[in-house]
């Protein structure tokens, strides 16, 4: 069964964003780079972009877990979903996409396939 198990935050200032969240998080972020930060919270993957780079800057993204992102998109636009973000290769073996709802309502895909 496909869980919300990340959040990506889109931001206009990624380094004050870092000290914010870092600051209510309480933790270090995992990973800290131009293009994306990310912590662990609770078993949940909680991650700041630049907006500049997302494809969704209208406000946070929760991603489901699939198998196969790609895969996840063609079932959900059959069912009627749009495509914001089709499936893209983010690296590391993770592949994310973002899709719409009938209200406009962002959410996403996220898979990963070891390397």
């Amino acid at each position: 069964m496909p869980a919300f198990q990340t959040i990506v935050v889109p931001v206009s200032d990624l380094e004050s964003a870092k000290r914010i969240y870092t600051a209510a998080l309480g933790a270090e972020p995992h990973t800290d780079q131009p293009y994306y930060v990310g912590y662990h919270v609770d078993g949940c993957e909680f991650g700041l972009a630049p907006k500049a780079m997302a494809n969704h800057p209208t406000g946070p993204v929760a991603y489901l877990d699939v198998p196969d992102a790609a895969q996840g998109v063609q079932d959900l636009v059959a069912a009627g979903a749009a495509v914001v973000q089709d499936a893209t290769e983010v690296g590391g073996g993770t592949t994310v996409a973002v899709l719409a709802d009938a209200d406009g309502n962002v959410f996403g895909l996220r898979s990963y396939r070891a390397g």
